[in-house]
């Protein structure tokens, strides 16, 4: 059986559902037809010249990539662009282009999960939690001989998980009332006579992003041809969601040492680092990508963030709280996530095979001496 685009649009959309991303966010595909076949695909950081020659070169019918193709909205598909010139190019290859952007930076097992097992970070856990993974409260009415096949279903669609907990529910016995019409087809009861029947009342949390998945399956399972069900609006976020990873390292060690871990780990030639050499660090926060930007907003027990594109006046802040920041770079930390991204596709799609086109980072060091240890 084949496999086609739309077969892997939805797959990687089980894992980072695009209910995660940011509102101002381009995820998704961007360019290709759903139904082409596709025995090849490309996994990058970003659809750059080199990306789509590297696709080319090795037959790739689709590039899966982290950054988005198009970011502003293009007015003109011009070949005297550059930008829309590859977009052309691209679409005129056949080649079909899809993003995971945010969602991958803030879903459980994305980006930042990636870099911190890079790094060795053990005990991970979300680091700050993000106000649009909410969390909403699925109730359904289901005859008790149903009950199990419901719960089992919606489970298996991503309901019911607290934690380490799943088949997370609450039910309670009632009785429901209904008058089948003559259009009507009842699993029980007659037609123009009102019926009352035994059922159980079903509750169990759902991410918000996994509510279309979760209701298909109540659907499929459900005896009734009209399910009775609500969907309440609920405060609580999905705990399981998050920007960045928190974790700890084996033992503490010298702030010298872990950097050169990190850099090692990372495979990489430099990275900046602020902070005495010689301090102390064991709990570290770990933001793939640009993540300078949430020095302010982090645990006061972090003793080091791991993150890329640390800004100035976000290394001053980060000194003023006592808090080391490793920066990898944009690419260097996200770099992780292509590793796991090709398992995830390869352990989904025996038929494809999956190609790591890994960009080295586009800006390079001047001027740099080779020195041990940080001063």
């Amino acid at each position: 059986m084949k496999t086609t685009v739309m077969d892997i649009c939805e797959a990687l959309e089980s894992w980072a559902p695009p209910g995660l991303a940011y509102s101002w966010d381009r995820i998704g595909l961007s360019v290709g037809d759903l139904e082409a076949p596709v025995n090849r695909v490309l996994v990058c950081l970003s659809v750059t010249r080199d990306a789509f020659a590297a696709a080319r070169k090795t037959k790739a019918q689709m590039i899966v990539s982290h950054h988005p193709l198009i970011w502003e909205p293009l007015k003109t598909l011009r070949a005297d662009d550059p930008h829309a010139r590859l977009c052309l190019d691209i679409t005129q290859a056949g080649i079909a282009c899809f993003a995971m952007h945010t969602n991958l930076d803030v879903v459980a097992g994305g980006v930042s999960r990636a870099l911190g097992e890079a790094i060795g970070l053990r005990d991970m856990r979300p680091l700050l939690p993000v106000t649009h993974a909410a969390m909403v409260k699925l109730v359904a009415f289901v005859p008790e001989s149903h009950l199990a096949a419901v719960r089992d279903a919606v489970s298996a669609a991503g309901a019911g998980v607290i934690g380490n907990y799943t088949h997370c529910s609450f039910s309670a016995d009632g009785i429901g009332t209904f008058l089948p019409g003559d259009a009507a087809n009842p699993f029980s009861g007659q037609k123009g006579k009102v019926n009352e029947e035994p059922e159980r009342r079903f509750e169990t949390l759902v991410p918000k992003p996994r509510l279309g998945r979760v209701l298909a399956a109540l659907f499929a399972a459900h005896p009734y041809e009209e399910v009775a069900y609500d969907v309440v609006t609920l405060e609580n976020t999905d705990p399981s969601v998050g920007l960045g990873v928190q974790g700890t390292l084996e033992r503490a060690q010298p702030l010298d040492r872990f950097a050169e871990h990190v850099r090692n780990a990372l495979k990489l030639e430099h990275l900046r680092v602020t902070g005495p050499g010689k301090r102390l660090v064991r709990r570290v926060a770990a933001i793939g990508g640009s993540g300078g930007g949430q020095v302010a907003a982090l645990p006061g027990d972090v003793d080091v963030l791991v993150t890329g594109d640390v800004g100035y006046h976000d290394a001053l802040t980060a000194q003023e709280r006592g808090l080391a920041v490793v920066d990898a770079g944009h690419a260097g930390s996200e770099r992780p996530i292509l590793e796991m991204l090709k398992r995830f596709l390869a352990g989904r799609f025996s038929g494809v095979r999956v190609l790591v086109y890994g960009e080295t980072d586009c800006f390079q060091w001047v001027g740099e001496k080779k020195r041990k240890g940080l001063k």
